[in-house]
């Protein structure tokens, strides 16, 4: 018993005097392997514990395991120490120059759906048009009823919308109740506005809907406004917005708001009119919907319909965005998938 106890203290003093003298982690694996690795000095002791009686082995056994923890304590102190003189000397190698200029930090970027809206608020600002800041929760009678979507009117199907637990109160379908807000504040003087914000439809959502989406409307009243007006405003929005040389076309539609109603096209951006797969071979897109100012509108508005006319247009935000950047899919704005957020921003 006596002679494998001094075994032990011998093999610690030798041990300990060993890793003194490691100075890399190179060295301390090595010292490792030598003495507490399973073909290491420490198992090759610990075998003579086999040959000891019954007696003797609690004793040396618990000796044996004082040593193992006061080696792998001492290890462990050993390998912080070099690790931190191996710090020191990589940089003392490297040395550190403060006049160099710092690392750029990647830095965010708007989303495309806000990239869209200030370039189409830039365009309609050039051109005298003032934004204004509707509400996105109405009154059944602004959203509908004042823009003469009468009681049981078959364009109210149009729009399923999310009504609220208040009577009445519903979130609102689109941004053209901004109109009687922007002619009730300021008329009856003459008004050029367009109204961005968020609209709401409880529809399913798919590559070519969203519950939630963006729109900009756009409304001028004043003396003696006509449907000329109306198509001079938008082929300078289609040149500014879609690059110079750009065509539009009207087709007859309908909207209870605005007669008569139209929605506009513009020529391919893509394909230049001659026909692709992003305009279905037709060679136009359509980008708005838009008309004169249907005059029950004006009178609801505060406006008379004998003195005063005016016209409108409303469009799709993202509608803007995925014909300009060639996205078919309007759900790809709302998934926060970076990669695309970067891609089209």
């Amino acid at each position: 018993m006596s002679d494998l106890l001094q075994q032990l203290e011998a093999l610690q003093a030798e041990a300990i005097q060993a890793l003194a003298q490691a100075d890399s982690s190179e060295a301390s694996e090595a010292w490792y392997r030598e003495y507490l690795s399973r073909q290491g000095k420490m198992t090759a002791v610990l075998r003579g514990l086999g040959q000891l009686s019954k007696e003797e082995r609690p004793a040396v056994g618990q000796a044996a395991n004082t040593v193992k923890v006061a080696l792998e304590t001492a290890l462990q102190e050993r390998q912080a120490m070099i690790k931190q003189i191996e710090i020191e000397r990589a940089l003392s190698a490297e040395g550190i120059d403060v006049t160099l200029p710092g690392r750029p930090q990647a830095v965010g970027k708007l989303h495309p759906t806000t990239t869209t809206m200030r370039e189409i608020v830039e365009i309609f600002g050039q051109m005298g048009f003032q934004v204004y800041d509707a509400r996105e929760v109405e009154t059944d009678a602004t959203n509908f009823g004042l823009l003469n979507f009468l009681p049981g009117h078959p364009a109210r199907d149009m729009q399923d919308t999310f009504f609220t637990t208040t009577p009445d109160v519903i979130l609102r379908t689109h941004t053209s109740p901004g109109q009687i807000h922007a002619m009730r504040e300021y008329g009856p003087e003459p008004i050029r506005v367009i109204l961005p914000g968020k609209c709401y439809r409880n529809e399913d959502v798919t590559a070519r809907s969203e519950m939630m989406f963006y729109q900009v409307e756009g409304l001028a009243v004043g003396r003696n406004i006509t449907f000329s007006d109306l198509k001079g405003v938008l082929l300078n929005f289609a040149n500014m917005m879609y690059g110079e040389g750009r065509k539009i076309r009207f087709r007859k539609s309908y909207f209870p708001f605005t007669e008569p109603s139209v929605e506009v096209d513009v020529d391919c951006i893509i394909c230049g009119g001659k026909g692709c797969r992003i305009c279905k071979h037709s060679g136009w897109l359509e980008i708005l919907g838009a008309g004169m100012v249907h005059p029950v509108v004006l009178q609801n508005g505060g406006y008379d319909p004998a003195e005063f006319s005016g016209f409108a247009f409303g469009m799709g935000i993202e509608r803007q965005t995925m014909l300009k950047r060639s996205v078919d899919d309007i759900r790809y704005f709302y998934d926060n998938d970076v990669r695309f957020l970067d891609r089209v921003a």
